[in-house]
């Protein structure tokens, strides 16, 4: 007698599996070359021997090493973006002030428990290399959680100058407003990219002195300064407590 089940359809062929867990352990080597001696020291060819293929083998996977570095990239981007995602939840309901410190918190965690991915996203992997459009709908995915929090203050002094260059940004390119939009549909967009911008500028360069070792030697430790920075773009943009 039938007990309603199905048997269920496979996502994926065994062959398309193999496929996806050799790519996998491809990124992984090709990671841990990264941690070991950073971006320029990636060698397909390395990492074909350590894994036991042929170099002509490993083309099958990945076309060049600029595409191999594309996915990584875009990987990193995805990481952070669902460490981003996890910490607005946590503090959804939060003052946005509150917020905001919870968003640079999370994105600074992320980049010093991996510290070789960050360096991808935050520099030039290779000499020549050329990131392509996809990377930047994935690094999109990071900042669109800070949308909707600094959307919700005002820009003030020299701010106003960066408010009416993301207008214009805004009015040249539809797609830049459909994203926001995603994000924050309820704030004014270009307040929102000021902020977002402001943000992005100042976590970078906090986490990327962390994550170089260049506070080594100073007073002060770098979640201090992560706050104190959140705290001064909190001010500058009004937002509320």
């Amino acid at each position: 007698m039938a007990d309603g089940s199905s048997t269920p359809t496979p996502t994926s062929t065994p062959r398309q599996r193999y496929r996806d867990q050799v790519r996998g352990e491809i990124k992984q080597a090709a990671l841990e070359q990264i941690r070991a001696g950073g971006a320029p020291a990636l060698s397909l060819n390395a990492v074909a021997k350590g894994l036991g293929l042929t170099g002509p083998a490993l083309y099958k996977y990945f076309r060049n090493r600029d595409d191999l570095l594309t996915e990584l990239i875009c990987d990193g981007y995805d990481a952070a973006a669902a460490a981003m995602r996890a910490a607005a939840v946590r503090v959804a309901d939060a003052p946005p002030r509150e917020q905001l410190l919870a968003l640079g918190t999370a994105f600074r965690a992320w980049a010093v428990e991996s510290p070789h991915v960050y360096q991808l996203l935050a520099g030039t992997p290779s000499p020549g290399y050329h990131a392509p459009p996809e990377t930047v709908d994935r690094a999109r995915g990071v900042l669109g959680p800070l949308l909707g929090v600094l959307g919700r203050g005002d820009c003030r002094g020299a701010a106003l100058e960066l408010r009416a260059e993301m207008r214009f940004w805004l009015n040249d390119s539809p797609a830049v407003g459909e994203w926001v939009k995603s994000w924050a549909p309820d704030v004014d967009p270009a307040t929102a990219l000021a902020g977002t911008v402001t943000a992005w500028a100042r976590l970078h360069g906090v986490v990327s002195l962390e994550v170089q070792g260049l506070y080594e030697g100073m007073g002060h430790r770098a979640g201090t300064l992560l706050n104190a920075e959140m705290e001064a773009l909190a001010d500058a943009m009004g937002l509320p407590a």
